[in-house]
Formats: structure tokens, C-alpha cells, sequence
């Protein structure tokens, strides 16, 4: 919830101007904000009026926002620019490069970055800006331990990229690959390469020659290949990740050659929701539109156990049979029964081939287990790894192509112990 400290009234009464501008900063950061929706936000503020600060909020946000997603930036913008005579000041802060000393740095809220790129666009940026050397002067640069923008995206955290870099990511995420190895199945082929002899075909072929023998039919066993199944995180702490995760799924399920059967997805915070249909559609906003549509419990609590409790009983038939890869994505977060989680964990683990699963909360140094809800799940999966940005994504292909690969499980299994 947001805190509403003493709201001034604009100078000069330009109400529809700021207005504006404050739509306009809106749209710059991301959110679908049109003319149409300005008109209607200064004709709603008219009938509401602009005495109660709570009001005004709401009123605008009403009119602004349309998907959970978009609440954290409407609430930054607004802050900073109509509650806070110093925004600009703020705005400059957020975007200035910190010098990392013996204090530990202190990160961006979640849309404060996006919302500062979108208040100081227009805004003359050299504000303080050192002078131009002079004509002829030479300029040395130690370039020996930069990093490429690419390389710097690959490591920066999902929840802290802004609306450009956010938007860079989901092309790099675009372009990631999830190969798996075939499947090689108990059920046999007719190949003449085999070195299986089929007698039930050679019999066939010798009575259409009056019974002589004449070659030896041969088979070997089918090759298949698995599903991937992702259980994806919704909560209000992992918005931000399952976002990118949707557009990685997406990109894997849309990809010719990959190997995957069939990718199935779902969507769990307090329910959970099959978003397998949605992936299908080619273009990924819509997908993620329709899938974010159906999804209610966007931005929620967390239920991880009675989730589960609902694939295992509803659809761990249907998607997990013939050695299905599951993905899931949760930071582990839960509040329920652990031995209640912890069963459905486990047949969950005996229903699949392999699970892997992929917690943000790993970008942290020295990360334990100390939840309950992590420690109940981590015996029942095959791997534990970081899903907090795009080179973690980019080493999942190695934990599915090497059963053996565990992640960082065993370290934190001795710290259970």
C-alpha cells in the first residue's frame, strides 16, 4: 500500500497540464497510456476533485493502469513526481553510477529505475556536467576491465533492469536454445540398419516368396523426446522473474527443432492456472497478454503446496508420462504446512524424469536454506539453480543435457544437515 503524505496543490492551477505530463511520463515507462485515457483521467479528477490525496491516487490510477504489473511503476511515478517537490533530485540519484566503498550499495525498488529513465527523459542531463577539455588535450581511458552492454545485461538482476534493458533481455531471451538429447524407448522400429532381428517380418517377407528365405528383417528400438513442463511462480515477489521465465518459455515452445514434444506451462500464486495454450500464439506479448488475462492471482500470495497438490492430482498424468523434464520456478516462499509440501514434492520428483529448480534468491552470497518451505523441497528435486537473469537461463541447457548436474543442492543439503 502506499503511503500519502500532504498533497500541494500545483502552481499556476495548470492541473491538466501536469496531468499530462504525468501521463506522458507513464507511457515512457512502459505502461499503454493514449490521449484517450488522459482525457478521461482530467474529467474524472474534475468529478472527484483534488482535495483527498487518497483520492486523487486512486482516481488516476483507475484511469491509468490496467494490469497488475503496471501498479508498482504508477506508484514510483507518482511519488516522485507529485508528492515530492525534489523529484528530480531523486531521479538524478537513481540514475547516477554509485562508487561501491565500504558500505554495501543499495539497489533500486522494483520500478524506481524505469520510472527515473521516464521522468528525466526531455530533462537536460548535463546538469553539473564537468567542462570540455580543451581542443587539442589528450584523453587516456582504461578500458582493460569494461564490459560489453551484452555482457552487463547477461548479469544484471531481471528485477533491477529498466524498461530498455527489460526489453533487450526478452530479445536475448528470444534467441536462447534448450536442446535436449532423445529418449530411447523399450518400443522397437523396422530398420535395416538394426541389429535386432525381426522375426515376425522376416516370416512375412518369405511366405510372399513361397516360403524361401531370402533376407533377414531387422529393427531397433524408437527414439522419442521428452516434455519440458514448467510450474511457474506468480507471487508478488517473483513478478518480476516469471515475466522474463514466460518469455524464455515462450521462446522455447515456439523453437523448431529444440527436441521438446511438447512444452506445457502453468501459472501458480494462490491457484493454479494451464497456460499451455497461451505460448502457442506467435507473437509473444499476446501470448503473455492472454496468459496474464487468465491468470487471476498475479502479484498474490503464495500457496506452493496446495498448488502442487492440484497438478498432482489434476494433470501429473497427463503432461509428466514418458520422461518429462520439469522446470520449476519459485523462490520457495511459502507459508503452508512443509510436511505437506514436502509429500508433494516428492511424488512430484518420482512423477518426472528430472526436476530442476530455478530460485532468484540464489543471486545472494552466502544464501541458506532457512525457509521452511526450501528446506521441505530441496531433498525432492535434481537440481537447484539461480534463475535470476539471462546467463542463468543460458546454463540451463547443461544441468537437462547432464543428469548428474545438481547445482548447488549438495552444498546446501550439508547446511540441512
Amino acid at each position: 500500500m502506499a503511503k500519502f503524505n500532504a498533497l500541494d496543490i500545483p502552481e499556476d492551477g495548470k492541473l491538466a497540464a501536469n496531468i499530462t505530463w504525468f501521463a506522458r511520463a507513464l507511457r515512457k515507462a512502459g505502461l499503454p497510456v493514449g490521449p484517450g485515457r488522459v482525457i478521461d483521467a482530467i474529467r474524472a479528477v474534475e468529478a472527484a476533485g483534488f482535495s483527498e490525496k487518497r483520492d486523487f491516487y486512486h482516481v488516476l490510477q483507475a484511469c491509468f493502469v490496467s494490469r497488475p504489473e503496471h501498479r508498482v511503476i504508477f506508484a514510483q511515478i507518482f511519488r516522485l513526481y507529485w508528492r515530492d517537490p525534489r523529484y528530480l533530485e531523486h531521479m538524478i540519484a537513481a540514475l547516477t553510477p554509485a562508487i561501491r566503498g565500504v558500505q554495501e550499495e543499495k539497489k533500486a525498488k522494483p520500478g524506481e529505475k524505469r520510472a527515473a529513465e521516464a521522468l528525466l527523459d526531455g530533462v537536460n542531463r548535463d546538469i553539473d556536467a564537468p567542462e570540455a577539455p580543451e581542443e587539442g588535450s589528450e584523453i587516456e581511458i582504461d578500458a582493460s576491465r569494461t564490459m560489453s552492454r551484452e555482457e552487463k545485461l547477461r548479469s544484471l538482476d531481471f528485477e533491477q533492469m529498466s524498461t530498455e534493458e527489460m526489453a533487450e533481455a526478452r530479445r536475448m531471451l528470444a534467441k536462447l536454445t534448450l536442446p535436449v538429447k532423445p529418449l530411447t524407448s523399450r518400443r522397437m522400429q523396422a530398420d535395416a540398419r538394426g541389429r535386432v532381428i525381426d522375426f515376425r517380418a522376416t516370416l512375412r517377407q518369405s511366405m510372399r516368396n513361397g516360403g524361401e528365405l531370402r533376407d533377414l528383417a531387422t529393427k531397433q528400438r524408437r527414439i522419442r523426446w521428452p516434455n519440458l513442463v514448467a510450474l511457474c511462480d506468480i507471487s508478488g515477489s517473483m513478478s518480476h522473474y516469471s515475466r522474463a521465465m514466460l518469455h524464455f518459455l515462450h521462446a522455447v515452445s515456439s523453437e523448431k527443432g529444440a527436441g521438446w514434444a511438447r512444452v506445457h506451462a502453468f501459472t501458480f500464486g494462490t491457484r493454479l492456472t494451464n497456460i499451455t495454450r497461451h505460448l502457442a500464439t506467435r507473437d509473444v506479448d499476446a501470448a503473455l497478454a492472454a496468459a496474464g488475462a487468465e491468470a487471476q492471482d498475479w502479484e498474490g500470495g503464495t500457496r506452493i503446496g496446495e498448488c502442487l497438490h492440484q497438478f498432482n492430482r489434476d494433470w501429473s498424468r497427463r503432461v509428466l508420462g514418458q520422461g518429462a523434464v520439469v522446470l520449476l520456478i519459485t523462490d520457495g516462499l511459502d507459508r503452508d504446512d512443509p510436511d505437506a509440501l514436502a509429500r508433494e514434492m516428492e511424488r512430484l520428483h518420482l512423477s518426472a524424469r528430472q526436476v530442476i529448480w530455478l530460485n532468484p534468491l540464489l543471486r545472494w552470497d552466502g544464501f541458506a536454506p532457512k525457509a521452511r518451505g526450501i528446506a521441505a523441497m530441496l531433498p525432492h528435486v535434481d537440481s537447484f539453480r539461480a534463475g535470476h537473469n539471462v546467463a542463468s537461463l543460458e546454463g540451463l541447457a547443461a544441468a537437462i543435457s547432464r543428469p548428474d548436474d545438481t547445482g548447488e543442492k549438495r552444498r546446501l543439503m550439508a547446511l540441512i544437515e
